[in-house]
């Protein structure tokens, strides 16, 4: 059976003093297991997806007020995802004082070891072709690749133009396939 959301209603809900609670664990049932796949092709560790995917969720209800409904509350919360894991790589990189890039090797030798890792060596060599991508290749590719997300959608995620998401879209899967083919 699917389960049709009014997103007005749960939208108004969220707004409401009375009602905010309610909708919002509603709200963390029907977007938890997305944005937790969203931010997790990002950051790569399920423990790091987890305390971004918290952080995310707290950020959503503490600013549910400013919603404008300008995009659809699905986008909003993606592009506050995003924000919040490439806010957490930098903070990574930062500590360790080195660069997102070093962040986004170490974390894929670490998936291996990973016990939420359920990919073989296939999985993993693509994982590695994605690490090899611009910041933005990797977002566009991710969210295409393993969420099917509309090049309409992303663009309202990712505040920019259907057409520049496209072609970062083909110019990363030539590089992925590039990566895959050598040697």
């Amino acid at each position: 059976m699917q389960f049709v959301i009014d997103e007005d209603l749960l939208i108004e809900q969220l707004k409401s003093e009375s009602d905010k609670d309610e909708a919002f664990r509603h709200l963390i049932t029907l977007y938890k297991e997305r944005l937790y796949w969203h931010i997790r092709n990002i950051v790569k560790s399920h423990d790091d997806t987890d305390d971004v995917l918290q952080n995310t969720f707290i950020k959503i209800y503490k600013n549910i007020h400013n919603f404008k409904g300008e995009s659809k509350l699905f986008s909003w919360m993606y592009r506050i995802a995003t924000n919040e894991s490439i806010t957490f790589l930098n903070k990574n990189a930062k500590r360790l004082q080195t660069t997102n890039e070093e962040i986004q090797q170490l974390a894929i030798n670490n998936l291996t070891s990973d016990v939420y890792f359920e990919g073989d060596t296939i999985q993993l060599k693509l994982q590695k072709a994605i690490a090899t991508l611009p910041e933005k290749q990797q977002l566009v590719f991710n969210m295409k690749y393993f969420q099917d997300l509309k090049f309409k959608d992303m663009a309202e995620i990712l505040e920019t133009s259907e057409g520049a998401l496209k072609a970062s879209y083909h110019i990363a899967t030539k590089k992925i396939e590039a990566y895959l083919t050598k040697d």
